[in-house]
């Protein structure tokens, strides 16, 4: 299951985004070439722990220890190295653009464009080239030239106004959520941009927008009712349609969702108390979500004295849908993960074996089969010479060259 392997991906990206967009094409088989900075390369490579050898150590001892935030961040890739602040290093861009069906990049607005590689200047060379660029607040607009990081998006997106407890403060997710959702939407664009170009010839401009990823995820929900109605918008581990939360029994606690007619009336079953039914409080959606501290005192009352084995029991026989809170470490040794694919080794390209710690994979089966086992990350600049010898025709004396004059 390979679709991409004819698309050939010239990724610019630094840090999470940029480089989530181009992992997940290279899964799908792309050849994916990220272009780094020579002898520096994506800031994240500075970040320990540092994987290699002999084993994981604090330090970067060589180049061949990799920090292992790129590790997890940049399988199946390939890098090479490359001034693009260089007349030189941009020629050469220019022409493995040329070759090139994506360019995927994730630096701070119009960064490519000063320098002469903006997408007006690649389709000069290549008008068939669907352009990726992935920001923080988007390439136009009065937030466009703002500095951001997913804290700040996070922020900006009013996600944090939603999250969290009712009388606390409002409280960042915890993981870069718009970091790692946006560089979705960025793939199936381009996958939606391919196939256009396919039917026409055309390529695109694309351009991704991180706030705008999380802000319209979020109005999914109907928060403008909730708003007028003076509903709570953070409700912390509670939903802000009726009793639908977390529920304390004696050690530990459960998720329950009773968001429909149906599922109360499964919940009041298994709890033994068929009478909150046809309670006129209760039996309508709307009447829940009015009646919401009540109706979780209810079931409040009906668990707090059950075990959590004793809860989960009880209402799976009835088919409410419900699950433990489990901690990351729980869910880290699960092997259901393993099983299928969403989980696995951390790989290092330099390495036979694999490293210490755990590598995210794709969460999709194809046919029962999770895609094939992409190639670990890699150390600064190790495909130079396949990819500048094979595109750009390069011996390894002209690329020794390059290397001395620092173009490379």
């Amino acid at each position: 299951m390979q679709p991409l392997q004819n698309i050939r991906v010239l990724a610019v990206t630094v840090f999470l985004a940029g480089p989530y967009a181009s992992m997940n094409l290279a899964r799908f088989g792309a050849e994916v070439i990220k272009v780094e900075i020579p002898n520096r390369g994506d800031p994240v490579r500075g970040n320990g722990p540092f994987a290699g050898p002999k084993g994981i150590k604090q330090e970067q001892l060589s180049q061949e220890y990799i920090s292992t935030r790129f590790l997890k961040r940049t399988q199946g890739v390939k890098s090479i190295t490359l001034d693009l602040k260089t007349d030189k290093g941009k020629e050469m861009f220019l022409e493995l653009a040329k070759q090139s069906d994506v360019l995927l990049e994730n630096l701070a607005p119009g960064s490519l464009k000063k320098i002469g590689l903006g997408y007006e200047d690649i389709t000069k060379v290549n008008p068939q080239i669907v352009y990726c660029s992935i920001s923080g607040y988007g390439q136009t607009g009065p937030y466009a030239a703002k500095p951001a990081h997913d804290p700040q998006i996070q922020g900006m997106s009013g996600l944090m106004d939603i999250n969290g407890d009712p009388d606390g403060d409002p409280t960042r997710v915890g993981f870069y959520i718009g970091d790692l959702v946006t560089p979705i939407f960025a793939c199936y664009s381009i996958l939606g941009a391919l196939r256009n170009r396919d039917l026409t010839g055309e390529g695109k401009y694309l351009d991704v927008s991180m706030m705008d990823t999380l802000t319209a995820l979020m109005f999914m929900e109907n928060l403008e009712e909730d708003m007028d109605s003076g509903v709570p918008l953070r409700t912390g581990n509670n939903s802000r349609g009726g009793p639908t939360g977390l529920y304390q029994g004696s050690d530990g606690g459960v998720i329950i969702t009773a968001a429909s007619d149906d599922q109360w009336n499964r919940l009041a079953k298994a709890l033994d108390a068929e009478s909150l039914i046809n309670d006129d409080r209760y039996n309508e959606f709307q009447k829940r979500v009015d009646n919401v501290e009540s109706a979780r005192h209810e079931i409040q009352s009906r668990v707090s004295n059950m075990t959590r084995d004793e809860m989960l029991s009880l209402l799976e026989q009835h088919d409410v849908p419900c699950s433990p809170v489990r901690t990351a470490q729980e869910v880290m040794h699960d092997q259901h993960f393993s099983n299928r694919g969403s989980l696995g080794e951390l790989l290092h390209a330099g390495m036979d074996s694999p490293v210490e710690g755990i590598g995210s994979g794709f969460p999709v089966l194809f046919d029962g089969e999770a895609l094939p086992q992409v190639p670990g990350a890699p150390t600064l600049g190790m495909h130079n010479e396949e990819i500048l010898g094979t595109l750009l025709g390069l011996s390894s004396e002209d690329i020794q060259d390059l290397i001395n004059k620092k173009i490379v």
